[in-house]
């Protein structure tokens, strides 16, 4: 029987997140009342599964997103998510269908970039896909880490607030619009998830646990701030504390508002391990302890995939910090983005054109989707293989005008 790759119906749409479940190793199993929740927050002309007869074997989403570019500027993303296919119907070709043909639909639209969080490092460069952030996270001993435990509130006239979630419900989608627009990697949250993360909506495929909720107010009154943190409750001989504290969501937008907000959780009595949760490698945290030894790095991996669909469109709306001139020539499988571009950049801003004229860099489009937030080194991918640098000091060139001097970083999970 042939297998068919189709939009979902609203009827179909509960099979469909079965499926889903099926896919990500969870119970297959899913109530009236989420489905319903759920298909409210879908665009089903974005939604496809694959279909072999009555039966939905693997599933695929993508919907709307900003994307922050360096220097801030909002880029049109596809995002992509929730890709599945069940264990009967591996190595058939059916995330090539779906994923080319929503790539190809996403161009046309006028989306910039496509965007996911991979699951699995070494599925989606061959459709085009770059890891272009990263993400670390520690485990902070607080007691060898230096924090007073006296310590009282910040030192700068602010002041950190104990609240509930329904105040971050309110305050939290303001904070992080606020660092969407000066951080670049930071993508827009969507309003289901805000839901999700503050508990306004429960779903049984989403186990909540209330967080102690945290908001860092500066001497204006401004929230600048803002924690969500969980904790367990372990004792150890002789009756002393080991509890660990999870953070869940910190987003600061000034390096006050980090400092403060690391000073208090790291003070709670009791705590005496404190899990960051995921946050860009060159994070403030482990040199705001005065022992930074404390702070055990735990994870360190991808996070933000980009695929470039319209490089014309990227290379013009981020900003360069010197002036240069490169072209480019961009090798693309799926002939969504490929071509030789000439990228003339100043600080001022940036021009790029179709171009004829021989290149000084030849890579394929991952790689550019790899350095479109400005954290690889081309130099080092010319020391991989994968970048050819076709003009002697291109590659430095390269680093020069589009490496950032602090690292993007993609705080969502989506």
């Amino acid at each position: 029987m042939s297998l068919d790759v189709r939009t979902v119906s609203a009827s179909e749409f509960p099979d469909w997140l079965k499926a889903l479940k099926t896919g990500f190793l969870k119970p297959p199993v899913i109530a009236a009342e989420e489905a319903a929740h759920r298909l409210r927050h879908v665009d089903l002309s974005r939604v496809h599964g694959v279909f072999d007869g009555g039966r939905i074997v693997a599933t695929y989403r993508s919907f709307a997103q900003e994307l922050t570019g360096v220097g801030g500027a909002p880029l049109a993303a596809n995002a992509v998510s929730q890709v599945t296919v069940s264990p009967t119907h591996r190595r058939r070709g059916l995330l090539s269908r779906m994923i080319t043909a929503d790539l190809a639909v996403a161009k046309e639209r006028g989306d910039a970039v496509a965007t996911l969080i991979a699951a699995e490092y070494p599925i989606y460069g061959r459709y085009g896909f770059g890891p272009a952030t990263w993400a670390a996270e520690w485990a902070v001993d607080v007691r060898r880490a230096g924090i007073d435990p006296r310590w009282s509130g910040p030192e700068d006239g602010g002041r950190i607030e104990l609240v509930d979630t329904t105040e971050i419900r309110k305050t939290g989608p303001e904070v992080h619009d606020r660092l969407r627009a000066r951080q670049h990697g930071v993508v827009s949250r969507q309003t289901r998830g805000w839901d999700l993360v503050t508990g306004q909506v429960r779903e049984e495929s989403y186990p909540y646990t209330e967080p102690f909720s945290v908001l860092y107010r500066s001497a204006t009154g401004e929230t600048e701030g803002m924690l969500t943190y969980t904790a367990d409750d372990k004792w150890g001989d002789n009756k002393q504390p080991l509890n660990t504290a999870t953070v869940k969501d910190f987003l600061a937008l000034t390096p006050a508002a980090e400092r403060a907000l690391w000073h208090y959780l790291c003070s709670v009595d009791w705590i005496t391990t404190v899990r960051s949760g995921y946050r860009a490698p060159d994070d403030l945290l482990p040199l705001l302890l005065p022992d930074p030894r404390a702070a055990q790095l735990i994870t360190h991996a991808d996070m933000l995939w980009v695929r470039v669909l319209d490089p014309v469109r990227l290379l013009e709306s981020r900003t360069y910090g010197a002036s240069g001139r490169l072209v480019l020539e961009l090798r693309d499988g799926l002939g969504l983005a490929g071509g030789r571009y000439r990228l003339e950049a100043e600080p001022g801003g940036a021009s790029c054109a179709p171009a004829t004229e021989s290149p000084d860099l030849v890579m394929d489009i991952a790689e550019l989707g790899t350095l479109s937030l400005g954290d690889e080194s081309v130099v080092r991918l010319v020391a991989l293989g994968r970048v050819e640098e076709a003009a002697p000091g291109a590659a430095a060139l390269a680093d020069t005008l589009l490496r950032t001097s602090r690292r993007p970083w993609c705080p969502d999970v989506f």
